[in-house]
């Protein structure tokens, strides 16, 4: 399994980015797929995550209306569009599995996280 995380940056508050995942090593369309990000001095906290056809996707309150997942099955990625982004927004951010195929709750559960990226890490400062 690898999952490969791009797109973080140093932006100022307001302003937008963009956050891509590649995934291989495993069917990626067999698994929801999650967006997970760490603050500084925090623990690591889920931001939001999608059904495996796309349908369904689940905000944490923190970002919801800020951010939206996104998912594409034929090029096996997974991207979060971050809009008017603040300085708590601050943190790593990873992308990560779902530990088992054909599975999806809108509660979520650290125990369904499977394998996670190296991070790309976002910076809000002005």
């Amino acid at each position: 399994v690898q999952l490969v995380e791009s797109g973080g940056g140093l932006v100022q508050p307001g302003e937008s980015l963009r956050l891509s995942c590649v995934a291989s090593g495993f069917t990626f369309e067999d698994y929801t797929m999650f967006w997970l990000r760490q603050r500084p001095g925090k623990g690591l906290e889920w931001v939001s995550y999608v059904h495996r056809y796309g349908r369904d996707k689940v905000y944490a309150d923190s970002v919801k209306g800020r951010f939206t997942i996104h998912r594409d099955n034929n090029n096996s990625t997974v991207d979060l569009q971050m809009t008017n982004l603040q300085p708590e927004d601050t943190a790593v951010y990873y992308c990560a599995k779902q530990r088992t195929s054909f599975t999806f709750s809108t509660r979520f559960s650290p125990a369904a996280l499977g394998a996670r990226g190296q991070g790309t890490q976002v910076v809000v400062s002005s």
